[in-house]
């Protein structure tokens, strides 16, 4: 607070405290005395009235007492500089009665208006952070009551998921704004475990699109990027945070890029856009809190940048940014550092949905409900019967209970990615599998095809080539009409099967393991996979059950058990029946059989 006393009498300066001088020097020329400065100094009251110092002190009478409480007074010099202070002034009376002096106390406001405008800023941080998980509730909500919105459970409660989840980010993020001041104390903390690079950006990707982003995303993250260690709710605030500022200020149609590479012990994360860029004098001030980037449309706050910057620094990484210039974009890149475990992750349950009857069943595992809706759609449409389902833990009983004829299935998943879920679960070995995916790199498409999908899409796609390749890859797994070896002739069909021009009476257990056995000819099929395929994965059958029919079925077919001509023996491992073409084994019970050794001739 400023204090100066002024004789009544005069108007004289009679004493000043050191904030007065210190609201002077920001008036005051180099080497200006402070009676020359008073000479020079114009008052503007709050009721609008303009005059100079010495006319104020003749106007107002100092002798009068003029009491002046709370006013807004400009104190302002010749060349335009000028000082907005908080003026109260009050009468010091002599024994007399009479003013001798009036004390005028002043505050600068310069620092309140600073401190208003933070606090207005800050309410606009507040709003941008809230704004996304709010625009994700809102959309999920809004297609779940629209009238035309045909939902199936599974995408019900997908929707409903996001929009409890959205809810909870929103109140992390509320608590994230208040870690600002730990983060300017560095007391924040993390939880980092060992974490995918891939989900983590998969997940952020997802949130972005939910709550309504309108820009393409390409992404490159190399299948050979390991896992690091990461608090996965603040890591995906951090890409939320970047990816909304790059949608913000780049124009709707340009492209946002997420790339990560390999840096020495740690993993650098990128997203760069299209926009207009930053300044290189201002690309330094980017983190700092209530910093602003000028954008293509109009200013956004800094605070979001300040909390990656705590965020990323209390995981041990760094965060950087880079703008070649005007109009030509900005990248920001955070590093995290390499976990040296393996990846675990963990997501709710969700159960599977229903098929409609009659018609080619077409599985969907796909955690993004927004994706797992259009897809089913398209296959709806072009008279499939999409089964719909969100959680990789229900994949195999999905497969067992509803029998689709082909998988389609995300390539990042909760838990593992799909080419991670092929060599875990068996019955996918049975179905021909098609990722559906944002990574479309070579390799990546590459290592699926090798471990054994039959054909990968990279989003995004448009419904006609989904169903195209559907198509194709049911066309290539189709059962032949008819199959011959010998005297047996089957005809899928009909399931009718003869021998040598007489029907077969066959169970349909029997015509079942026949069926298998003969469109998988030339390969060995294991008890396990026979019991998953004719069985369907009865979980109480057991592979004495399989001998038990293979005996049967040898019997109807005239087959002798020491020399099989149509089911040969694998010893401990199951059954095969040979190509059309091919020569039986010979030798007892088939090349690698013992005489004897079962009634069907299984060791």
């Amino acid at each position: 607070m400023g204090v100066v006393v002024l004789d009544a009498r005069t108007g004289r300066l009679e004493s000043f405290n050191r904030e007065v001088a210190r609201i002077a020097e920001r008036l005051r020329e180099p080497g200006q005395s402070f009676e020359a400065l008073l000479g020079e100094l114009t008052l503007r009251r709050a009721d609008g009235r303009e005059m100079a110092l010495d006319e104020y002190s003749m106007a107002s009478s100092l002798s009068t007492a003029e009491t002046v409480h709370a006013e807004e007074v400009v104190l302002s010099v010749p060349d335009g500089r000028s000082v907005t202070t908080l003026v109260n002034s009050t009468a010091v009376r002599g024994e007399d009665g009479a003013v001798v002096s009036v004390v005028v106390t002043m505050q600068d406001l310069a620092p309140l208006e600073e401190l208003e405008r933070q606090r207005t800023e800050f309410l606009s941080l507040v709003g941008h952070e809230l704004r996304l998980p709010l625009s994700a509730i809102k959309g999920a909500a809004a297609t779940v009551l629209a009238p035309e919105a045909k939902l199936d459970p599974v995408e019900t409660r997908e929707f409903f998921r996001i929009v409890d989840g959205q809810a909870d980010q929103m109140r992390d993020l509320i608590a994230d704004l208040l870690d600002a001041g730990r983060i300017e104390t560095g007391t924040l903390s993390v939880s980092a475990e060992p974490s995918a690079v891939a989900l983590l950006v998969d997940r952020a990707r997802a949130t972005f699109l939910t709550a309504g982003g309108r820009h393409p995303l390409r992404i490159d993250v190399p299948p050979d990027i390991p896992p690091v260690m990461a608090d996965r709710q603040r890591v995906a605030q951090v890409l939320g945070n970047l990816l909304a500022n790059a949608a913000r200020h780049s124009p709707e149609s340009s492209e946002i890029r997420i790339e990560a590479v390999r840096e020495a012990g740690f993993v650098a994360v990128s997203v760069a856009d299209e926009g207009a860029g930053v300044p290189g004098d201002r690309l330094g001030q980017l983190f700092r809190k209530h910093a602003a980037a000028q954008g293509a449309r109009g200013s956004g706050t800094g605070l979001g940048l300040a909390i990656c910057k705590g965020l990323v620094e209390a995981h041990g990484g760094r965060i950087r940014a880079e703008s070649p210039g005007a109009a030509r974009g900005t990248r920001v890149t955070f590093t995290l550092p390499v976990a040296a475990d393996g990846v675990q992750d963990a997501t709710g349950a969700v159960p599977g949905g229903v098929a409609a009857p009659g018609r080619e069943r077409i599985l969907i595992l796909d955690d993004d409900p927004m994706s797992l809706h259009s897809v089913r759609t398209a296959l709806a449409d072009a008279g499939y019967a999409p089964i719909g389902v969100a959680d990789p833990a229900e994949l195999g009983d999905a497969i067992r209970t509803e029998r689709p004829r082909l998988v389609l299935m995300d390539l990042m998943l909760p838990d593992a990615d799909g080419i991670e879920l092929m060599g875990r679960i068996p019955e996918l070995s049975d179905l021909p599998v098609i990722f559906i995916s944002v990574y479309g790199r070579d390799e990546t498409v590459a290592r699926a095809l090798d471990a054994g999908a039959a054909d990968y899409v990279v989003k995004p796609f448009s419904p006609t080539e989904l169903v195209a390749r559907v198509r194709a890859a049911l066309r290539a797994r189709a059962e032949p009409e008819c199959f011959r070896l010998g005297d047996l002739t089957i005809r899928y069909e009909e399931r009718r099967a003869t021998l040598a021009g007489e029907p077969l009476v066959l169970t349909p257990k029997e015509y079942e393991l026949l069926r298998v056995l003969s469109t998988r000819a030339g390969r060995v099929q294991s008890y396990e996979t026979l019991l998953r395929l004719a069985w369907s994965g009865r979980h109480d059958s057991k592979p004495q059950e399989v001998r038990t029919y293979v005996k049967k079925l040898r019997r109807k077919l005239g087959d002798d058990p020491a020399r099989p001509v149509y089911i040969q023996n694998e010893r401990g491992v199951g059954y095969l029946m040979p190509r059309p073409g091919e020569r039986p084994a010979t030798g007892p019970a088939g090349a690698n059989a013992t005489p004897g050794a079962d009634p069907a001739g299984a060791p």
